[in-house]
């Protein structure tokens, strides 16, 4: 009951109070003092000051005109880039898609080289699990166009399908008992 109460008097006429506001005059701006602390500039000073901010400073001027800025990228740093570059701007066609299109992906023709698509990244670890003798992952970077460092990382920390039953309870079971 006083929520409400209080929202009729915080709500009540709040458009000709919001346009009263508005309509208000805007505060005055602070005084500007001189440099060398003397009395502040009077409003009959204000053509004298938009007069000094826009009269050109010769000495200033000169100064500006001898800066001069020169910056390079660091040699190893470009090479990077521009290496990541070229690699992102490789692709390599698909070796495997689904037909239509699964899980709402679009048609992908193609993917940048040392990247999977996840049709093909299901694929080259079920192959790796079910055939890792042929399957190593030297083949899986000569095949997928990969880094051999990032083959190896596949083959070792993803586990496709990895399913295991664990038994509700052994037949051999020790009850330990009060004697």
């Amino acid at each position: 009951m006083g929520s409400k109460v209080t929202r009729l008097i915080r709500n009540f006429n709040v458009e000709n109070r919001a346009h009263r506001e508005i309509s208000r005059a805007k505060p005055r701006a602070a005084p500007r003092h001189l440099p060398d602390g003397g009395v502040p500039h009077d409003r009959h000073d204000a053509p004298s000051i938009t007069e000094d901010v826009h009269r050109r400073n010769d000495p200033l001027l000169s100064m500006l005109k001898d800066v001069y800025v020169e910056s390079k990228d660091p040699v190893a740093q470009g090479d990077a880039v521009v290496q990541t570059l070229e690699q992102e701007t490789q692709r390599r066609q698909l070796k495997l898609s689904l037909p239509g299109e699964p899980y709402g992906f679009c048609d992908v023709s193609d993917v940048p080289k040392g990247k999977l698509s996840l049709v093909e990244a299901i694929t080259a670890l079920n192959n790796h699990k079910n055939l890792p003798e042929t399957w190593t992952a030297e083949k899986l970077a000569q095949e997928y166009a990969l880094d051999p460092k990032d083959a190896k990382a596949l083959t070792d920390f993803f586990f496709p399908f990895d399913v295991r039953v664990i038994s509700k309870k052994p037949e051999e079971t020790k009850q330990i008992t009060e004697d």
